[in-house]
């Protein structure tokens, strides 16, 4: 008797392979990670190499190669990130923080709101990086952005991030909100806002927010130029997002 495995797929991946989630029939109920990707290979051969750079998720958490998955579990594949389901929404208003400080929103974000956040007695010092969309990359003229993320496990690792920030940090304080859907020239994609005791240690905790976004945060941005578009995935080095920064 053979056994449903459903593995839902975002961005250049959904695309590549024609829907959202891909359904295999296998006689087993039971594989591994690598054994799963090697039955993928197996359909797919001529996306062989992007099966192969990308990470499987269980049930909302990264995957390792050696991970028993079974054929019951919320499987997805995912491209490397740039650091498609629907949820329901946070509005960030001017005027008002969002209920959690870690947000995956197609609503415009307030830097005020979202720095109003981590603002503590006790903490000397506060940093707000803010990204926007570039016109100009490398001589080529973008008209706009779209980004799609994985949103529960989106913001299930924004969490991460933060749990990380204090504990090295102690006494830090994070916030981190992410914009998805079209987000035009100049408007804002992402806020992250950091607290800390001493300026040092605000510096530090910024940017490897930032970085550690780029690396393990189910976001996925497509360029749109003039004449045509890209999906920008990860582009620190090889992607590896079990391992530490």
């Amino acid at each position: 008797m053979s056994v449903k495995w459903n593995i839902h797929l975002f961005a250049g991946l959904s695309e590549r392979f024609g829907g959202a989630v891909i359904t295999l029939e296998l006689d087993q109920a039971e594989l591994t990670v690598h054994q799963l990707k090697q039955e993928l290979i197996t359909r797919y051969p001529a996306d062989s190499s992007l099966i192969t750079i990308s990470f499987m998720a269980c049930n909302q958490a990264y995957a390792s190669d050696e991970q028993l998955l079974l054929a019951s579990d919320e499987l997805a594949l995912l491209p490397p990130v740039s650091g498609g389901e629907e949820a329901e929404q946070d509005v960030i208003e001017p005027s008002a923080a969002p209920a959690s400080r870690y947000v995956v929103t197609e609503q415009p974000l307030s830097v005020e709101a979202i720095t109003a956040m981590v603002i503590e007695p006790d903490n000397g010092a506060a940093l707000t990086f803010t990204g926007t969309t570039r016109e100009w990359t490398h001589g080529a003229r973008t008209v706009r952005l779209e980004y799609e993320a994985y949103v529960p496990m989106a913001v299930k690792t924004l969490q991460q991030i933060g749990d990380e920030i204090e504990a090295r940090w102690p006494g830090a304080k994070v916030a981190i909100a992410h914009r998805i859907g079209v987000v035009e020239i100049a408007e804002i994609s992402v806020v992250i806002a950091v607290s800390a005791p001493h300026r040092g240690d605000c510096y530090e905790a910024s940017r490897y927010a930032i970085e550690r976004l780029k690396q393990i945060v189910p976001i996925w941005k497509r360029e749109i130029w003039e004449d045509g578009s890209e999906w920008k995935g990860h582009q620190l080095g090889p992607w590896n997002p079990v391992t530490p920064l």
